[in-house]
């Protein structure tokens, strides 16, 4: 209900509206749902409180809610902080909202912004509490994670799989480069599992609520640097990296990287400002379509792969330098599914003391 277009709908005057209502199950004051938007209502009163009760807050949070709907959430979280701050495309609900509101106590302490979460510049706030549309689950975190000053925690809903790969570790099937990118920046828990029937209308897969904690402070790593290499790395995240990184494709990009950055005299430093930390936080979750994201991470090891090394990259000295670095490491014949947080950030270190750097490197994979 916060990201997406929502087409307005032409009821009928007189008797039709109420018709409508009563022939389809999936209204709630007049107002039909898109399931195609996203728009599944909570409906389950004891599950809206276990939430709350999770979430943690505090009589002085400033809340940011996003897709609030109808507002069966917000009126327990009204209950629960200071204020809420509630993003919402759909203009139908956004009155729907103000109606359920107007004339309450609680009028005061809402604020509600009608428009494209995504697009919107975000205000403060301490904590984040949503049942989002599914359809944004990727870019909405990230902007979440890149939002300035950073927030306590976010407690919201994804689709169940998209949940499952922000909490997976290495080892884990689902373990992927959502997982390493969101867990650089933040400590992520599951906190319940929600079955499709506690919405209006009902969606087609399970749900999960997950807590996602900023880290303060940022690990010290360059994010374009890590966004580089972990692209690499998963492109085919059960070959051996000593694999990946023989094919021509790779050492050509990192090679044209290399000269590059020597004839420019450049390095990965850190960054100036928070503006230019929060474009590259967002910019990691840039392609990671929520469940297509990384489609090609589950193919085997037998299909059809970038080119490998040939007569032009055998026995070139660069193909050596970048080598010798994984086996300096240990890392030739380990895969990135195995890898942990430690493991990718020592790798980073490792290419870049011998020159070799990522952050140049274009969307290839």
């Amino acid at each position: 209900m916060a990201g997406g277009k929502i087409k307005r709908e032409k009821l009928h005057r007189g008797g039709g509206g109420g018709a409508a209502a009563a022939s389809n199950p999936h209204f709630q004051g007049g107002i039909p749902f898109h399931k195609s938007k996203g728009q599944h209502i909570l409906k389950n009163p004891l599950l809206v409180d276990s939430i709350i009760q999770k979430s943690g807050i505090k009589s002085t949070d400033v809340i940011l809610e996003i897709g609030p709907g109808t507002g069966n959430l917000t009126k327990k979280l009204l209950e629960a902080g200071k204020s809420v701050i509630a993003v919402e495309l759909d203009p139908r609900m956004v009155l729907e909202l103000q109606r359920r509101f107007q004339g309450t106590p609680y009028s005061s302490r809402l604020k509600v912004i009608q428009g494209d979460v995504l697009k919107c510049d975000l205000p403060y706030f301490d904590i984040c509490v949503a049942n989002i549309p599914y359809q944004i689950s990727s870019p909405l975190t990230f902007k979440l994670l890149s939002h300035r000053p950073l927030f306590r925690c976010a407690v919201i809903m994804f689709q169940r799989e998209f949940a499952m790969r922000l909490v997976a570790q290495p080892g884990d099937t689902l373990y992927c480069r959502l997982s390493v990118n969101t867990q650089l920046l933040a400590r992520v828990n599951h906190l319940l599992k929600v079955g499709r029937n506690n919405f209006r209308p009902p969606p087609k897969v399970d749900s999960s609520v997950v807590r996602i904690e900023p880290r303060k402070p940022l690990p010290p790593v360059n994010f374009k640097e890590w966004d580089g290499l972990v692209r690499i790395c998963f492109n085919r995240k059960n070959k051996t990296l000593g694999s990946l990184f023989r094919q021509k494709t790779v050492l050509s990009l990192l090679e044209k990287n290399y000269k590059t950055l020597q004839a420019l005299q450049l390095t990965s430093d850190g960054f100036s400002d928070d503006k230019e930390i929060t474009m590259c936080v967002s910019a990691l979750g840039d392609t990671l379509g929520d469940l297509s994201m990384n489609a090609d991470e589950g193919k085997d090891d037998d299909d059809e792969d970038m080119e490998m090394d040939d007569g032009e990259t055998k026995g070139s000295d660069f193909k050596d330098k970048v080598l010798s670095v994984l086996k300096l490491g240990g890392f030739e014949e380990k895969r990135a599914s195995k890898l942990s947080q430690a493991d990718f950030m020592h790798l980073l270190s490792l290419f870049n003391k011998a020159g070799i750097h990522f952050f140049l490197i274009t969307r290839t994979f």
